[in-house]
This record gives structure tokens, C-alpha cells and sequence, in this order.
């Protein structure tokens, strides 16, 4: 049985390919076709992969963002990991009831926990009752956990993301899908390589330095390509959204406040969104909020402040969230969505002195909203590293500490994504021998599903 690997390059689109910048993948790009992919609404990690896998409309698969407010516990949560939370069977779940023993290895792409695929790594911190968070990886079979480790080393985390976020997470992970095919064989991989992430979102995807970035990733990309080609295995590649360029942070929870719709609870000095309490708030993802409104009668207010916004291209409800897949109960009662120099923060205080701990710290899963300005050491910090350092040693020496090295300036970010931009030479691609593409200017992101049904099925046919 003929074996596939897909390889997403998040980040990677038209305008970064070159015999420049990209010639490895150039090189492999010769007699394979190549579209452009229509990105759905938002253009966002866990919405894009799950509308990739499942081929469903986000309102049908339910992951609006990379969070949601969960309007039971009054909670946002953010970067949930459980295979459950997603509605709609995967492609290959068709392939294993076509082929029984067709085997499935998924690293790092997202909802990976409890997931129907045979072999799974995810990072997953553990976080001891003594208040540390140590860095670690979530696998399947749990045994494989501690072999990997041995073999290739512990898993890089803070250059997964964070002020750190660099190369090093993506060889380790390429190195990690080598280490799986070479022990398990499986029928299908599925590998996620970010950092193309950091550096677009740090400095904007037309910065000088991405020329060095795009080359240091195309190193790691080709490494894997050959090494799937010298095992017969053949290579699909695809990204999950372009990064354009932003200019403006654009801070729709500080709106709502000062119209009174937002509540805060006061603990140890500082102020903590109570979403809960709050008439409205907005969750932000990138380029697109999710605004909930706890209180109707004040829904049409809330939509008329939030239209008077500057920064916000489109502000969308009622049946109108239809229109744009997004008629789920998961969304926000409005969505917004950013003009193309802007982006959403998640920032509700309105002054710095009494902003979360968290605000200042890498922290994904208790801010109520993503949060970009995570990749930046506070330029504040007269020497930042030594600040880092000082804090990683009491971390191992056993003492309490507090990470609190990231900046709260906004205006840092210069790359985005989560709208559709209007040039395809900044949307997504699908690129392999995929013959069945024919002369097709674009596919959308639910057609993925189908492109990589058709693209597995023909190779086990072969």
C-alpha cells in the first residue's frame, strides 16, 4: 500500500516561493500542481485544520476560534486540545473503514488529544501542585512518550512559542515525524511545522529578515521531503492562512468598558475580566472578535458602538453570522472583523498598573483572548535576558516566581491574519502530484477534505 505524508508550512503562501528563499521547495514543486486555498472565516489555526480535515463549515464542526466562551460555566476557554470538542468524522477515518489496518500518525496539529489517529504528539505542560509549569509533550500510545524523548531530546517548548518561538520547534517536530516513520510506518502523516508563524507576526511578512526565515524553513521542509522520498512516500504540502501586514491593534474590549458594558473583579490589586458579570465582551482571535452579549437589551447598542470603531472593516449578526459560516452557538452574538491594517486585542483595563499578572507573562490558556505581544521580550526590561535567566533559576532551584517579561505594548505586532485577504498571492496553498486539481484558480478550505481523500486514495490504489 502506497504511503502519504502532508506537511503544513503554517504561514507559507505564493509570494514567499522562490529559487531565492525557497529552493528546496521550488525544487520539489517542479511537475506537481499548485492552488491557492480560500480561507474560511476566521483564518485561524484550530478553525482552518478542523474545515481541512473534516470538510465541513465551521458552523457545522463548531470551532468558531481558537476559543470560545463557554456560556454554561461563564468561562472563557481558550486552546482546548480535546478531539471531542470537533463535530464531523476525519478524512482518513473514510480511508481506515475503505482499508482495515490503514494506519494514522498526527503530530502537532491540533485537537490531538483522543483523536482517532494511531499515533498522536501534542505539547502538554504539566503543572505540579506546586504552582510550576513544566514543559512536556502529550502522546499516543502514552508509551512512545518517554522513548521519544530519550532519542531525540525533550521536546523544545519555548521555542514553540513565546518570546523564544524560533526554528527549533519545527526540527524537532520534523525530527519527531522521522522518528515515527522509521519505528511505526504509518499509512498517513500529518505533520505541522509554525515558525513561520513568529517572525510574520513579530515583524510582518515583508520585513527584511523573512527572506533568512523563509530559507532556514525550507532547510527543515526539504530534509523532509527527501527524507519521505527515499522511503516511497509521497509529499502533499499545504498551509493554514497567509500573514499580512497590521499597523493597528484595535482594542474593542476597552470600547465596551467605557461604555460601562464590562465587568472586572479586583483581585490582589489587579483587575480580572468577569465575563460572567460583563453585559458584553468580546473575545479577540487575530482579525476577527467574537462579541457576546450577555445583556439583549442592549444588543443594538452594542452593535452601533462597535460599528464606530476604527479598525473594524465588518460588524456581522444576526442571521447575517449565516452568510460567513459562522451560525454556531459557540459564536459571539457579533462578529467583527478587521480591516486589513488592523488587528484585535484582547486588553480590557484601561491602565497598565492594574493589568492580570498574567497580561505580562506567556500564558494561553487564562487570557480571555489570543495574544501576539506573547512573542516580544519587554523592551522596558533593561536586560531582558538576564531577567529571564534570573527567573528560569529560581524556577529550578524550587523558589516561586513570576515569567512577567512580556510587554503590553500592542503596537509591537506587525503581522495578522483571521480575514480573508483580497490578493490570493496571500492565501493558504495545496501543492502535490494532485493531477484532479486541473486549471483551478483557487479550491476553498472545504474542499481540502476531498483534495486529500482523492490525493491518499489514488496512491493506495497504485
Amino acid at each position: 500500500m502506497s504511503r502519504a505524508a502532508v506537511i503544513n508550512v503554517v504561514g507559507l503562501t505564493a509570494r514567499h516561493i522562490s529559487a531565492k528563499t525557497t529552493p528546496n521547495i521550488m525544487s520539489w514543486l517542479k511537475h506537481k500542481q499548485i492552488a491557492p486555498i480560500q480561507p474560511v472565516l476566521p483564518a485561524v489555526t484550530t478553525t482552518i485544520q478542523t474545515t481541512y480535515l473534516t470538510g465541513r463549515r465551521v458552523s457545522d464542526h463548531g470551532i468558531v476560534a481558537n476559543g470560545w466562551y463557554n456560556k454554561e460555566q461563564a468561562e472563557v476557554q481558550m486552546w482546548k486540545q480535546s478531539n471531542h470538542l470537533v463535530k464531523g468524522e476525519k478524512f482518513w477515518d473514510v480511508l481506515k473503514r475503505e482499508h482495515p489496518g490503514f494506519s494514522v500518525a498526527k503530530l502537532f496539529w491540533w485537537y490531538n488529544m483522543y483523536s482517532t489517529a494511531d499515533y498522536s504528539i501534542t505539547p502538554r505542560p504539566m503543572y505540579p501542585a506546586d504552582g510550576r509549569k513544566v514543559f512536556d509533550i502529550y502522546t499516543n500510545p502514552s508509551g512512545i512518550r518517554e522513548r521519544l524523548k530519550k532519542d531525540l531530546g525533550d521536546f523544545p517548548f519555548p521555542a514553540f512559542w513565546g518570546p523564544m518561538a524560533g526554528i527549533d520547534s519545527s526540527k524537532w517536530i520534523a525530527d519527531s515525524a522521522k522518528w515515527i516513520e522509521e519505528n511505526y510506518w504509518p499509512n498517513l502523516s500529518l505533520v505541522y511545522l509554525p515558525h513561520l508563524d513568529y517572525p510574520m507576526q513579530r515583524v510582518g511578512p515583508n520585513d527584511p529578515s523573512i527572506p533568512a526565515e523563509l530559507r532556514a524553513m525550507d532547510e527543515v521542509v526539504g530534509s523532509l521531503i527527501q527524507f519521505y522520498k527515499n522511503r516511497a512516500i509521497r509529499v502533499i504540502l499545504l498551509s493554514e492562512y497567509g500573514i499580512t501586514p497590521v499597523e493597528r491593534p484595535v482594542h474593542i474590549n476597552r470600547v465596551l468598558r467605557e461604555r460601562g458594558w464590562i465587568t472586572v473583579r479586583e483581585e490582589l490589586g489587579r483587575e480580572v475580566l468577569d465575563p460572567g458579570a460583563s453585559k458584553a465582551f468580546a473575545l479577540a482571535d487575530h482579525q476577527l472578535a467574537h462579541v457576546y452579549v450577555n445583556d439583549p437589551s442592549i444588543h443594538h447598542e452594542v452593535r452601533e458602538a462597535l460599528e464606530q470603531i476604527p479598525g473594524i472593516q465588518s460588524v456581522i449578526d444576526g442571521v447575517w453570522k449565516a452568510s460567513i459560516g459562522l451560525d454556531h452557538k459557540r459564536s459571539g452574538d457579533i462578529i467583527c472583523v478587521a480591516d486589513a491594517e488592523s488587528w484585535f486585542t484582547y486588553y480590557y483595563w484601561l491602565n497598565d498598573d492594574v493589568a492580570p499578572d498574567f497580561a505580562r507573562c506567556v500564558d494561553i490558556h487564562r487570557k480571555p483572548g489570543y495574544d501576539p505581544v506573547e512573542l516580544f521580550l519587554d523592551p522596558s526590561l533593561r536586560h531582558p535576558k538576564f531577567a529571564v535567566a534570573t527567573r528560569l533559576a529560581k524556577k529550578k532551584l524550587g523558589f516561586r516566581y513570576l515569567m512577567d517579561v512580556i510587554p503590553l505594548d500592542a503596537t509591537l505586532v506587525k503581522g495578522s491574519h483571521g480575514r480573508i485577504p483580497e490578493d490570493r498571492l496571500d492565501w493558504p496553498i495545496l501543492a502535490g502530484e494532485l493531477p484532479h486539481l486541473g486549471d483551478r484558480e483557487y479550491i476553498s478550505a472545504t474542499q481540502i477534505y476531498h483534495e486529500l481523500l482523492l490525493a491518499v486514495r489514488k496512491q493506495i490504489s497504485e
